[in-house]
């Protein structure tokens, strides 16, 4: 009886040091609780704001929102998004842009009272509202990023496209995560939020000229909403 040959001790692990990360490759698809949540807030917020400072009727885009919501539950009942159709990409780039024309809306009237001075209006008032509108701002471009970065949440679970559009730090250097780390929504929301306040990439990279052009928009709309809500917070208070 000959002896088996033996495996050199390491192959086994510089075989999965050669195979491609996670989030190069074909994986399961995202689970859908916290984009859902993310969203949730966000409509909570508009219907939260006052009636001067929403697209008229207020209950409209908020409705139209769940709806989207609705008909993308009903077209992909299962809990991950593994599912890719052109109605379904249709659908998130619905949602997601009438989440911006909803918060879009309520920056262009916050600021129009903000200039003009409206008057009644207290600095807690005031402090909360453009915290509401700075809040869903972060949601709508989280939204944004988290549907564009290699084609959305479905593309990069099936691995179909080969270079990313927002360079986490985890792609860039081996042993700093687990080896089945990808980018999901939360990351993407993390994106947004130093996006919104340090007005500038912070630890994840834009590459691809679309995510340049949203960080700027971004970091534009979060600038001009906090320096004229402080500014006239501070007049009020005055």
């Amino acid at each position: 009886m000959t002896d088996e040959p033996n495996v050199p001790e390491g192959w086994a692990g510089e075989l999965r040091r050669l195979e491609p990360p996670a989030w190069r490759r074909r994986t399961r698809g995202e689970r859908r609780w916290s984009v859902t949540c993310a969203l949730l807030v966000a409509i909570c917020v508009q219907l939260a704001l006052p009636a001067r400072l929403t697209l008229s009727p207020h209950w409209m885009l908020p409705a139209l929102e769940l709806l989207l919501m609705a008909a993308l539950l009903v077209a992909n009942p299962h809990l991950r998004m593994e599912r890719h159709t052109p109605l379904l990409r249709t659908l998130g780039l619905l949602l997601a842009g009438a989440v911006s024309v909803a918060n879009g809306g309520s920056a262009v009237l916050l600021v129009r009272d903000l200039v003009q001075g409206g008057s009644g209006i207290t600095a807690t008032a005031l402090l909360t509202a453009g915290a509401g509108v700075w809040l869903t701002n972060v949601i709508a471009f989280s939204l944004w990023y988290w549907e564009w970065d290699r084609g959305g949440p479905v593309a990069r679970a099936l691995g179909t496209h080969t270079y990313p559009d927002l360079l986490f730090p985890q792609m860039q250097q081996q042993g700093v995560a687990p080896p089945d780390w990808e980018p999901l929504y939360p990351d993407y929301l993390y994106v947004a939020f130093t996006n919104a306040t340090a007005f500038s990439p912070t630890d994840t990279m834009p590459l691809s000229r679309w995510a340049k052009l949203l960080m700027t928009m971004q970091s534009v709309v979060s600038l001009l909403t906090l320096v004229l809500v402080v500014a006239r917070a501070v007049n009020v208070l005055q």
